[in-house]
């Protein structure tokens, strides 16, 4: 039986809260380095931005020293990886939707901003990885989202079929790889954004996975 439909999700404050490792990786970088640390709040305001804009926000003057950002970029990098799955853990629903959808031939794949090799680790720690037919990373191709091609390539490699597509993301950046791609667009709530519900635009709002699937079959 030939796929029905794909879905597409971001990685970091969709279908994993990555926050509390993140915020471990950010504060080793300040204490290390002298700054500021962040709480779990702040770090999931900053979190979908990539570790040097995350960290940026925490200095009381901008540094513009790129050695010293390189230097804080590696550290924080290597933490992470070490310790990438401490504390990660999928959102409420998850894995019984993944199963649900496999169970209907829907292909699923990631778009994350997220250093791809890192993405890759994170989903293999949590068992996550054999649901996934793909997963493109911030470095997987010359561009990443907002640019529609991050969305529109994955749902090439992969077989499907662009008009049967959806987008699940927790911001606005998630929103406008959406918008740009011309796919349905589901909004996962508290996600790691500044930006308020009001102020991204969706199709579906969800607060997690559960009966996420009478969502999907809306579309199929």
């Amino acid at each position: 039986m030939s796929q029905i439909y794909t879905i597409l999700f971001d990685l970091d404050g969709t279908i994993i809260d990555t926050a509390p490792d993140l915020m471990d990786a950010h504060n080793h970088v300040m204490k290390k380095f002298g700054h500021e640390t962040r709480d779990l709040s702040d770090i999931k305001k900053l979190a979908g931005k990539g570790a040097w804009i995350m960290m940026q926000r925490s200095f009381k003057e901008e540094i513009t020293d790129e050695k010293l950002k390189k230097e804080m970029t590696k550290e924080f990098i290597d933490f992470y990886s070490q310790n990438i799955a401490n504390g990660s853990k999928p959102l409420e629903g998850l894995v019984p939707f993944l199963d649900w959808a496999r169970s209907k031939n829907i292909s699923l794949a990631v778009c994350t901003n997220k250093q791809e090799h890192l993405a890759v680790d994170l989903l293999k720690k949590l068992d996550l990885f054999k649901y996934f037919e793909y997963v493109a990373g911030a470095d997987t191709f010359d561009y990443n989202k907002p640019d529609a091609r991050h969305l529109t390539n994955v749902v090439e490699i992969i077989g499907g079929d662009l008009k049967k597509t959806m987008m699940v993301g927790d911001s606005e950046v998630d929103e406008m790889a959406a918008s740009n791609a011309k796919v349905p667009f589901v909004l996962v709530e508290d996600g790691y954004t500044e930006k308020t519900i009001q102020q991204i635009r969706y199709d579906a709002l969800i607060k997690n996975f559960v009966g996420f699937e009478k969502i999907v079959s809306k579309y199929l």
